[in-house]
This record gives C-alpha cells, structure tokens and sequence, in this order.
C-alpha cells in the first residue's frame, strides 16, 4: 500500500531485488530486509512510466510492487538511490553492499 497519507515507515521492510540491476549485483540476492524510517514515498502511479522512459530503472520494489524502494541510472558507473537506510546495517568491517559497491565503482572511475 503506498504511504499518500505521510504515517511513519519505521522498520524492516522486504525488498524484492530486479535482476540485472547494480542492486542485485550488490546483493547477490532477490529479496533483502532492510530498515525504514521515513513518511514519504515515490508516486509510482503519477511518474514511473515518464521516469522509466527517460532512464530511470526501478530496481527494488516492496514485494507486491506498490512501493519503489530503489532506483538507479543503468548506464552510469553508480547512480543508485534507495528509500530504506544502508547505514543502519553497515559498519566500518562489514559495509553495506550498496556503500561496498559505491567505493568500487569510485575506485574504478577515478581520473
């Protein structure tokens, strides 16, 4: 159900992962858990089709793909947004696999 009315997000959140995404190559899996705490969401049904068409590739989605949970840009070295908080499961020995990613794909693109 999407969150229109602005109540809190608060917890962890099932995220089906979309193959062939920079998110799946992160996790390595379909389905991740991963902790919310926000009251607002994407309006999938007023912007996705227009913001698909132009680029943007839906690559998370709550598990009956009412909620964007991750979104990123296919042919760039990392753009990846997530609604959910990577930092509340990283730490400085074992980072996030999306923030593990993000310096990887830093390293590789330096100038």
């Amino acid at each position: 159900e999407s969150n229109k009315g602005g109540t809190m997000r608060l917890g962890a959140y099932p995220c089906k992962v979309i193959e062939g995404t920079k998110a799946m190559d992160a996790n390595g899996q379909a389905e991740i858990q991963e902790r919310h705490r926000h009251r607002y969401e994407f309006n999938k049904e007023k912007f996705a089709d227009q913001l698909v068409e132009a680029g943007l590739v839906l690559s998370g989605l709550s598990p009956d793909e009412s909620l964007v949970e991750i979104v990123e840009i296919a042919d760039h070295p990392w753009f990846l947004g997530c609604q959910f908080h990577p930092e509340f499961k990283s730490n400085p020995m074992h980072a996030h696999p999306l923030f593990r990613d993000f310096i990887k794909a830093s390293l590789d693109n330096k100038k």
